[in-house]
């Protein structure tokens, strides 16, 4: 199969409508071809097209911030000679003077499939900046990683920010090509808008469903290191609204959790005992860990590891934003008391609990603090939301 940019640049019929105007890209480190060379030099070394302008997402186009909420400069690229615009520095949406660089933007960045991915929202953020300064956007598809399931709470009204973009589920389902055209038509974004899609993509094919298994894996962002992180990522990522470590400072981050004054042992034993249909499709693993940075730095965590991979991975089965809310369910049934809430701005959100703001709502929270809540209550909050993005998504299904 052939991604996006593989297409663009084998087939000079698609880059023809590029011919004398000025090009930007919109990338970061897991934007290369399929022989891995960067999409930034791919490109600009191509003769009939003239890259005058790149821009950064949350991480940087080179990947260079580690940890989650740290800010990347603007830079001139020292090879290609021309001004690299961050996008989650001292701005979050694109000033006007960078948008006066280019006419056309190409947007290759590899997602994870989950709302909170900041990725998406600076899709968002271009596509209304483009829309007022009378560019276009061309998104150059992707696969999913996390394939077609769809799971967890709908984003509410008011709930808006940089790790929620609209009123989307947790796990939506779409390539990034895909939720472009979703956030225009929701939004009514009046916007030149072209995706240059995948050729072969099978999101249901196994054994890779949202990921071509002769495709090797970039890690898009600094802890986004393999595909078993990526098809647990829309539950794991609600430890950043905890106390958890969810394994920065480990080589398996996004992918564990833990602590040092958790059993987890008997977590793994009581999230069995009290909703055991939520843990099909996957294995869990007890582990012991030690973050060298972050959340519990240098203390020794007990803790679990998810494994959505290997011979009992059952991709229509796997629920992961299931499976963490049931972690939080039982840990807060062993240790009614415990600090699980982590309180502080989140993505810059004053006011609110960081889970709530990684929720869309406070739904999830109130659900793990509620001590007579079960696992029924959670499907039927969440299930409604579910089936009715499933719906909505249907006409934007490309592949």
């Amino acid at each position: 199969m052939k991604f996006g940019i593989d297409r663009l640049l084998t087939e000079p019929s698609l880059r023809a409508p590029l011919k004398g105007k000025r090009v930007a890209l919109l990338a970061h480190p897991a934007s290369v071809t399929s022989d891995l060379t960067h999409s930034f030099d791919a490109l600009a070394a191509l003769d009939d097209i003239n890259i005058t302008a790149a821009f950064g997402p949350q991480h940087g186009l080179r990947g260079d911030k580690q940890d989650n909420m740290m800010e990347s400069p603007d830079f001139t690229d020292p090879v290609h000679g021309v001004p690299v615009f961050s996008l989650y520095g001292e701005v979050r949406r694109p000033t006007g003077q960078s948008m006066g660089t280019f006419d056309v933007i190409l947007i290759d960045m590899q997602d994870l499939g989950c709302r909170i991915y900041t990725f998406i929202t600076t899709l968002l953020y271009m596509l209304e900046a483009a829309a007022e300064h009378g560019k276009s956007v061309w998104v150059l598809d992707r696969p999913n990683p996390a394939g077609r399931p769809v799971e967890g709470l709908t984003l509410l009204p008011g709930w808006e920010s940089f790790v929620g973009a609209g009123p989307i589920p947790m796990r939506h389902g779409l390539t990034l090509g895909e939720l472009g055209q979703w956030f225009i038509d929701h939004y009514k974004i009046d916007v030149d808008y072209h995706v240059v899609a995948m050729e072969g993509y099978q999101p249901d094919a196994a054994p890779g469903y949202g990921w071509p298994a002769d495709r090797l894996w970039i890690n898009p962002s600094p802890n986004a290191p393999n595909i078993n992180m990526a098809r647990a990522y829309a539950g794991t990522v609600m430890q950043e609204g905890t106390t958890l470590s969810e394994g920065r400072g480990t080589t398996r981050p996004l992918e564990i959790f833990g602590a040092p004054d958790i059993d987890a042992r008997a977590v793994i034993a009581e999230m069995r005992r009290f909703a055991p249909q939520w843990l099909k499709g996957c294995t869990l693993r007890e582990i012991w860990f030690e973050p060298t940075f972050h959340k519990h730095v240098h203390s020794l965590c007990h803790g679990v590891h998810i494994h959505a991979e290997g011979t009992a991975y059952d991709h229509n089965a796997f629920r992961p934003w299931r499976l963490q809310a049931l972690a939080f369910k039982a840990i807060r049934r062993l240790y009614p008391e415990y600090d699980l809430w982590r309180d502080f701005p989140y993505e810059y959100e004053f006011g609110k609990l960081a889970i709530d703001v990684i929720n869309g709502g406070t739904g999830l929270r109130e659900w793990v603090d509620l001590e007579s809540a079960t696992a029924d209550d959670l499907d039927a909050l969440c299930e409604p939301d579910e089936e009715a993005w499933v719906e909505d998504r249907r006409g934007y299904l490309i592949y």
